[in-house]
């Protein structure tokens, strides 16, 4: 193997007893590929990132659903986070208790509400309207609260999920309002919390969260517990030597904060974070085949099925990808090229790289994706009526096992209603 291109998923062992031809033979192309071993580090690397008794890790669930990472994932102690009552649902089914889900809605119906109270789920409220909701669904009830401490953060514009541009969290002004709904409904407040944003790489920005969080917090008498949000990136350039975030220091700045509120509040009181694509990101490829080459216009283009309905990230966020080639002839390329590897959509933005230098690439040549384990499938769509690709995971004794099916042209139309006859 070229020791460039496919190094990453040779000394990581990624494919345990197979390898990306096997693989893609025999479950198809493109193919979504996860490393159990992995998956279990990452959620291990962050079990003592503070030295603090009660500290609890949500996994956001938003990065990856599948019920077989989700079931890895709470063996390792990890809780969820859910978004939605589909994600709840999921992630009952995966084996969560309610008492170990906390739902981080925001702008959903009452009826979205009802489902997680009814299931003894505790809720967030995003605005003080839908607090005022939780109140009139269920007075009496145990709540939490997202706040927005005005800062953000992200590696663009779209995650930046604080700050004064966003849509989330009530400001911090607004304690004294929150207060007299909480009192006119009874209500509860047993927790607050906050995401700042997405794919941060140095602990600063966060830290700086962290503490206006701690100061509102402080406001609240009888808090349970604390939840700082997630957000901690991955190097995602890896070919060019980029470093990961450093979580000692990180930890160290946490310890502190969390420490001195902690003594200060005068009370128990836990403290949780949620990271989502820390967890899942690197144990995540996305495989697919090239099968069209062609030069337009000066330009030399690798044609794909790694359209946008297979990784979006490219696309929405101008996201980048390493790539890796494992060649059809399985031998090493000597040359390299610029080609911009495109998919199989029917837009000019359909791009997974551009400009990007590659081995000489051949049709049948099998293309490897890194660090699309979060944010990848969670994220695909029937697109052109495009099949959503097969997920397979890579058991930590090398075997490989399917944890989803491929659609099916079947799965395009079964929750379609033919017009009835006149």
């Amino acid at each position: 193997m070229d020791p460039i291109f496919g190094d990453i998923t040779s000394r990581a062992k990624f494919f345990g007893n197979t390898d990306p031809y096997s693989i893609i033979e025999k479950y198809g192309s493109p193919l979504y590929v996860y490393n159990e071993s992995i998956l279990r580090q990452r959620c291990r690397d962050l079990k003592n990132l503070v030295d603090y008794p009660r500290f609890q890790i949500s996994y956001s669930a938003k990065a990856n659903s599948n019920i077989a990472l989700l079931q890895i994932i709470r063996e390792e102690g990890l809780r969820a986070d859910a978004m939605s009552a589909g994600e709840i649902h999921v992630q009952l089914a995966a084996g969560f208790k309610p008492e170990e889900i906390f739902f981080v809605p925001n702008n959903v119906a009452e009826e979205e509400l009802r489902f997680a109270l009814d299931r003894g789920i505790l809720v967030s409220a995003d605005s003080l309207s839908q607090l005022a909701a939780i109140g009139r669904i269920a007075p009496g009830s145990r709540v939490a609260l997202r706040f927005n401490p005005g800062v953000g953060a992200g590696h663009h514009r779209n995650v930046v999920t604080a700050g004064k541009n966003t849509k989330f969290g009530v400001e911090p002004h607004a304690v004294s309002a929150v207060k007299e709904i909480l009192q006119d409904f009874r209500l509860k407040l047993v927790g607050i919390n906050q995401h700042i944003g997405s794919l941060f790489m140095e602990p600063d920005p966060y830290l700086a969260g962290a503490k206006a969080l701690l100061e509102i917090a402080g406001q609240f008498d009888d808090l349970e517990f604390i939840d700082l949000g997630g957000g901690f990136g991955v190097p995602y350039r890896k070919l060019k030597g980029q470093e990961r975030i450093d979580l000692k220091k990180l930890g160290r700045g946490l310890s502190r904060a969390l420490g001195e509120f902690a003594r200060e509040y005068g009370r128990e009181i836990a403290f949780h974070i949620e990271p989502g694509r820390y967890v899942a990101a690197e144990c995540g490829v996305l495989l697919g085949t090239v099968y069209a080459l062609k030069e337009s216009w000066g330009k030399r283009y690798a044609g794909t099925d790694l359209g946008f309905n297979t990784l979006m990230r490219p696309v929405l966020y101008g996201s980048h990808h390493d790539i890796e080639v494992f060649r059809r002839d399985q031998r090493p390329s000597e040359r390299k090229e610029e080609v911009t590897v495109v998919g199989n959509i029917c837009e000019t933005g359909d791009i997974l790289a551009a400009g990007r230098e590659l081995p000489a690439l051949c049709e049948g040549d099998i293309l490897c994706v890194l660090d699309a384990g979060a944010y990848g499938f969670a994220m695909t769509s029937n697109y052109n009526c495009r099949l959503r690709p097969a997920e397979v995971l890579i058991r930590e004794d090398g075997r490989d096992v399917l944890i989803r099916r491929r659609d099916s042209l079947e799965d395009l139309t079964k929750n379609c209603l033919p017009l009835p006859n006149p």
